[in-house]
């Protein structure tokens, strides 16, 4: 069993659907369908049980994932430590200011234990660059948030996260227990500098033109609520402070987290900062 099958096997099994995990691995669907054939075909067994909605794993499916992922986790830590004897040691990652993310902190957990040797270098960015420098050649990955242009880049979603509006704590709407974005059509929204990505600006505009005023961080979000009363979106699971209050929106996507590189980037600590990754924001 070649280890690029086995790849492709991981991401039918966690994605649970040909086409969902053919977009992870930037290829068509019929020859990853080919593949994991052809990986049932040397197992002996089929290891998906198929529907027209997607897949499910039959019990030996469920082993060899299981042996699969120990498997690669292995090869990925032998790469790296062949790395770091050629002296590649060092990994800059890229992080959207976002650092009490619970996922974050195992994430650094995760990956100081299984890699003790590697200089982890960490690039905070404010909220006018989601690729936190990586198309600048600043970072070799960004631990950030989608959407924005994934022109050239590798994109891996980590987790999904329902979005709220960020409202003054005496506002009306702030105890409603849900809110529509026409609901806030005639409000004043914070928003980005102009030169910001242009499809990261839209989402966090609720998809239409707004007026407000023009912030970078964080903090600048919050205190454009506070003393203007400037809507603001965020994502949901952060606790707000006492004055702010946090409404869901009922038709708002998610917002998702994600790990970024450069497209063709076949650095061996990226693989595994992103297979970590993907195991510590699954918890």
């Amino acid at each position: 069993m070649e280890l690029r099958t086995l790849r492709y096997f991981v991401a039918v099994a966690e994605e649970l659907h040909f086409g969902r995990a053919a977009t992870r691995l930037h290829m068509s669907q019929p020859p990853l369908s080919r593949a994991i054939k052809q990986l049932e075909a040397e197992a002996g067994a089929l290891l998906f049980t198929r529907s027209p909605t997607g897949v499910t794993l039959t019990p030996v499916g469920s082993v060899l994932l299981h042996e699969a992922r120990a498997l690669l986790d292995h090869a990925d830590r032998l790469r790296v430590r062949v790395s770091v004897a050629a002296g590649a040691s060092t990994i800059t990652v890229g992080i959207l200011a976002d650092g009490t993310d619970p996922g974050v902190a195992r994430l650094a957990a995760a990956y100081r234990r299984s890699h003790p040797g590697i200089d982890i270098r960490v690039r905070e960015t404010d909220l006018t660059d989601p690729t936190c420098g990586l198309r600048a050649g600043l970072v070799d990955v960004a631990l950030t948030r989608a959407p924005f242009d994934e022109t050239a880049l590798t994109v891996r979603t980590l987790r999904a996260d329902p979005v709220g509006v960020v409202l003054p704590a005496d506002d009306p709407l702030a105890r409603r227990d849900g809110l529509s974005l026409a609901e806030l059509a005639d409000r004043r929204w914070f928003q980005f500098p102009p030169d910001t990505d242009p499809v990261w600006q839209a989402y966090w505009k609720g998809g239409l033109p707004r007026e407000g005023p023009v912030v970078s961080t964080v903090q600048e979000c919050l205190q454009a609520v506070l003393w203007n009363g400037t809507v603001g979106l965020a994502p949901l699971g952060h606790e707000p402070p006492a004055e702010l209050a946090v409404v869901p929106l009922l038709d708002m996507p998610p917002s998702r987290v994600v790990a970024a590189w450069n497209e063709g980037d076949t650095n061996p600590l990226i693989r595994s900062f992103v297979a970590i990754a993907t195991a510590a924001y699954r918890h």
